[in-house]
């Protein structure tokens, strides 16, 4: 599987994207930016931001006007699309528009901003059908924040790798994935994020996902940067879908010592080839112990680094990524 070629290097913080779709992001020049564009254009992600000295629109026709349109494989919109002075639809309306010229874009990545241009909620977005039904032949889309993000519930035949990294994910749009068809989905990561910023997806709400059945195609999950992580590992332990898994990241939420145990205590995990555990509240000795049930059994199990209670209170638990 593709995804599994990178899969250790997957961040657990916000920050301007290295690499998509396994391929190194390079940033298409300013005006006043005289640095040589890669020979093979389809040898980069090509990340579309800029400060000033353009409209969106004048740096995006030039794009389209200096790197042929059709070698293009992916494509990674930050600032102004998404910032604190998005423009109204961020970057649908331009990939929809070009989309008989993208003939072999593959991979979108829409929110590339960090916390200096923008809190991961307050990033907005809308509703996403138009350009999924523009581009049948995607395979990969990330989205950073969630604020107005509607998905297609008809789905997409294409699809394999869908991430949404969000301080707060709202249930409607979970529902709206399971709603719809994506017989070809390989991945699916889901940040959940704090209730306090729209992420109101329970325990409930995933169980159409953790039944199995629903993603045929599902090789590698990931519940991540939720304040439910304990409930979350509970019933992953005894959930369906975990039996087509070939790895499963519950990383960047409050999990501690009862959600590990719930984990250890559940169906075995031994045929995962990679478990994701990192940045959450997990002592020493449990991290241990998780260690010598699954790393023995070829399990690549990732538990560095591990948050710490607050000093003034020792209950303190936190998510990765809120604001």
């Amino acid at each position: 599987m593709e995804f599994l070629a990178d899969v250790p290097c997957h961040p657990i913080s916000v920050d301007h994207l290295s690499t998509f779709h396994g391929l190194p992001v390079h940033t298409f020049p300013g005006l006043d930016d005289a640095r040589p564009l890669p020979e093979d254009p389809g040898s980069v992600a090509w990340r579309l931001s800029f400060d000033d000295g353009e409209t969106d629109e004048e740096y995006w026709d030039r794009f389209l006007a200096t790197v042929p349109p059709e070698s293009v494989r992916a494509l990674v919109f930050g600032y102004p699309w998404y910032g604190i002075d998005d423009t109204e639809d961020g970057a649908i309306t331009p990939l929809v528009e070009a989309a008989p010229r993208l003939t072999s874009l593959e991979a979108v990545f829409l929110g590339d901003v960090v916390a200096e241009e923008s809190e991961i909620s307050w990033i907005e977005h809308v509703d996403l059908t138009p350009f999924l039904a523009a581009h049948p032949r995607l395979r990969e889309l990330g989205v950073r924040g969630a604020q107005g993000l509607v998905f297609p519930a008809a789905g997409h035949e294409g699809l394999r790798t869908l991430r949404f990294e969000t301080g707060g994910l709202p249930s409607s749009v979970l529902r709206d994935v399971l709603a719809g068809d994506l017989p070809s989905l390989e991945c699916l990561e889901l940040w959940l994020g704090s209730q306090w910023y729209e992420g109101d997806v329970s325990v409930a709400d995933l169980q159409p996902l953790l039944s199995g059945g629903r993603l045929p195609a599902l090789r590698h999950l990931g519940l991540q940067n939720s304040e439910l992580q304990n409930e979350i590992a509970a019933a992953v332990a005894h959930a369906p879908v975990v039996a087509q898994l070939e790895s499963l990241r519950l990383s960047m939420g409050v999990l501690d010592e009862t959600g590990a145990e719930a984990l250890l205590g559940g169906q075995p995990l031994t045929h995962l080839r990679y478990l994701d555990l990192r940045d959450n509240f997990l002592p020493d000795a449990m991290l241990l112990r998780l260690w010598e049930s699954l790393e023995p059994a070829g399990v690549r199990v990732d538990l560095s680094p591990q948050k710490k209670p607050g000093r003034r209170d020792p209950e303190e638990r936190y998510i990765t990524v809120a604001e």
